[in-house]
């Protein structure tokens, strides 16, 4: 079973702060459950489609790091990043020499702390800026909430996919909120 810890949920840290907190908070929390999901997953299984056009859980996290590397990395922070969408859905394990579990969650995590400390301070004047992200105008709140619901949406693919690959070994499956057991 998983050394990685339960994720800090951003809902019991929610009173009181802004938007933009709250927003690195839930970024926090999908990444803890990112990691605690894919934690006993060897490399087979997190590059396994698990059916013809599906991704792997590896390419959500590919995917995902993509993501918030230009919508609030480069858009809202700022920082040069030149995405290449189609490679994050298209890249397989197909060697020994592909990124492994390792360096593809040493690049997200790296990512996600960077992102979430871009939105944590934003200055509330800039929440109004106006962007171009994709073809997309919008301002850098729309932004910024584009990427915490794009990765709350893809953490659930990711722990579902996880959670199957668990029990299809007979291994015991993770469990969030232990707190609400029985209820």
């Amino acid at each position: 079973m998983t050394t990685t810890s339960l994720p800090r949920l951003a809902l019991s840290r929610s009173r009181g702060q802004s938007f933009q907190a709250q927003s690195a908070a839930y970024l926090t929390e999908y990444l803890d459950k990112i990691r605690l999901a894919v934690d006993d997953l060897d490399d087979g299984e997190l590059w396994h489609r698990p059916a013809p056009g599906t991704n792997s859980a590896a390419n959500l996290v590919i995917h995902l790091t993509g993501n918030l590397s230009l919508w609030i990395l480069k858009s809202i922070a700022g920082e040069d990043y030149e995405r290449h969408r189609s490679a994050e859905f298209a890249a397989e394990r197909t060697s020994d020499k592909s990124a492994g579990k390792a360096e593809i969650l040493a690049a997200f995590t790296t990512v996600v702390e960077r992102a979430a400390t871009v939105l944590a301070t934003l200055p509330d004047d800039d929440l109004g800026r106006e962007l171009d992200v994709q073809g997309y105008a919008c301002d850098a709140f729309t932004a910024a909430y584009h990427a915490v619901e794009h990765m709350s949406y893809h953490t659930g693919q990711i722990v579902w996919i996880a959670k199957q690959a668990l029990a299809r070994r007979g291994d015991e499956v993770f469990e969030f909120y232990p707190q609400h057991e029985g209820e």
